[in-house]
């Protein structure tokens, strides 16, 4: 089962959908598009800042498990939460642009309304990780949990040189280094250049 798959039994996609009026199963696809690049993210934070330890103490200061909660609530979510989280992953609201083009190019859906669905996608993405991660009680859960939400998870049964990001991670990872971000920093690069 992939981490759109888990978010939609919660009721977050559904919850997402409401908010910004699209239908759930436009959701569900623009889901699929983005949490690649967000769970790309929080794979690369994990990776430079501390491992998974360090991503565990991210998740606990930008919300924890409530994180999931803001979004599966009825009160209008709070995003800046959720671009709190998508600055501390990919550093620049450019990324965050590219990551919303490549999944509009990919899905057809208005790049405007997937730059609203990834601060409630990296709510909800940071969330169930933190209340994954709490539950076994050591960091143990959160480094299972992120080595199955970022390999199989995702792709089925990507090709780990894709960094088990599947088709866009693919799409995405032109170096083939298994680490697509750095690869869409790039493209935001040339693109101001």
């Amino acid at each position: 089962m992939n981490l759109t798959d888990i978010l939609a039994q919660a009721g977050g996609i559904e919850s997402m959908a409401k908010e910004l009026g699209i239908p759930p199963a436009m959701a569900k696809q623009g889901a699929d598009a983005l949490l690649p690049a967000i769970l790309g993210g929080f794979k690369k934070q994990a990776q430079s800042g501390g491992g998974v330890e360090g991503l565990g103490g991210l998740l606990g200061q930008l919300g924890g498990g409530g994180l999931l909660d803001s979004v599966l609530g009825s009160q209008p979510t709070p995003v800046s939460q959720g671009n709190d989280i998508l600055g501390q992953i990919f550093g620049s609201k450019d990324v965050s642009r590219s990551v919303a083009g490549q999944a509009s190019a990919q899905t057809g859906i208005d790049s405007g309304i997937l730059k609203q669905m990834l601060p409630m996608l990296a709510m909800m993405a940071a969330g169930y990780m933190a209340k994954q991660g709490g539950q076994s009680g050591e960091s143990g859960g959160l480094g299972g949990l992120l080595g199955n939400v970022l390999g199989g998870a995702l792709g089925g049964g990507a090709a780990p040189s894709a960094g088990g990001l599947g088709g866009i991670g693919k799409m995405l990872d032109m170096d083939g280094d298994g680490n697509p971000l750095d690869d869409i920093m790039g493209m935001v690069n040339k693109m101001r250049g």
